[in-house]
């Protein structure tokens, strides 16, 4: 089983009332949780750990999770609000606003950690739950305590103008970086978590030498890279359709990725040294194509395993 563990939020998507006025529309998002949910679509034994609200909103999340057939058992739950981001939409590229201060999400403290069940066998961290504060603590140092036994996949999905501290964060992200087995980042987040004149290969392998066996960058239309700390590469390219927006675009890749290292019995610590390129190759082509499934529709809903080509 794989344990997707951070924030799920409502984001409030701009729409157009039938009287022709603007307004927002409120469905179920977040990184993490958009990981999640498109993991359960794809048959994966998938569990949620998060701060979820008793509010209307966390019914909304929760009955989500349902749905796809994700486990929200570990859910810590209060009486606080849940968190909102609201999206602008520019060509189909999508801009947040958060809402995130003293929200159930948010809220969660390192005294809280759970035990997690014994059929784990790996942990996916990232998205906003990792710069908010006290959540953020809540999820490194799970991530450092189970790192012993489970694999870490983590995606730090950099939102820059939500840091508020960044000198904390960073120091957040070493910590974390260094017990992640797997790394996802974007070529953006690439370039503001290790900043200066190397190109995106030297910088990949830098990020190597923290810890990580193999980091994937991501380059939207330009395709994926994934770098192995024992020097090895390899690129695919984005599957070409008309897109839609990119709403939970790389929160979908993550989960193609993950589902396809799953499928080969390869998700887990024991098995993370046979994850070799001819794998990884596969995983990233299958986070491409479900990524393209998520492009070429309004918001964030990855799609069912039958609905892949």
């Amino acid at each position: 089983m794989i344990l997707c563990c951070g924030e799920a939020l409502i984001d409030m998507i701009p729409a157009v009332s039938d009287h022709g006025k603007k307004g927002f529309v409120p469905h179920a998002g977040g990184a993490v949780f958009n990981t999640a949910i498109a993991l359960g679509r794809l048959g994966i034994d998938t569990a949620f750990l998060t701060g979820l609200s008793r509010d209307l909103f966390g019914h909304q999340l929760e009955q989500s999770l349902v749905e796809s057939r994700v486990d929200s058992s570990l859910a810590i739950r209060s009486d606080l609000p849940t968190t909102l981001a609201f999206v602008e939409l520019n060509e189909g590229q999508a801009r947040y606003t958060f809402y995130d201060e003293n929200t159930a999400g948010c809220s969660l403290t390192p005294e809280q950690l759970p035990d997690i069940p014994k059929k784990t066998t790996a942990l996916y961290f990232g998205g906003i739950s990792l710069i908010s504060e006290p959540c953020a603590d809540f999820y490194a140092a799970l991530a450092v305590r189970e790192a012993t036994d489970n694999l870490i996949f983590m995606d730090p999905n950099v939102r820059a103008a939500f840091i508020r501290a960044e000198k904390p964060y960073r120091a957040r992200l070493e910590k974390m970086l260094a017990v992640a087995n797997i790394v996802k980042v974007s070529d953006e987040d690439l370039d503001w978590i290790k900043p200066g004149p190397e190109n995106l290969e030297e910088k990949a392998q830098v990020l190597c030498a923290q810890g990580p066996q193999i980091v994937i960058v991501t380059r939207g239309a330009e395709g994926a890279n994934a770098f192995f700390a024992n020097g090895e590469k390899i690129a695919v390219p984005a599957q070409r359709v008309p897109i839609v927006d990119t709403v939970g675009a790389g929160d979908t890749f993550n989960a193609g990725v993950i589902a396809k290292l799953a499928e080969k019995n390869l998700l887990s610590k024991k098995e993370l040294k046979q994850i070799d390129t001819a794998a990884m190759d596969d995983a990233l082509r299958h986070g491409a194509a479900v990524a393209a499934v998520t492009v070429s529709r309004a918001g964030a809903n990855p799609p069912w395993a039958h609905e892949l080509p």
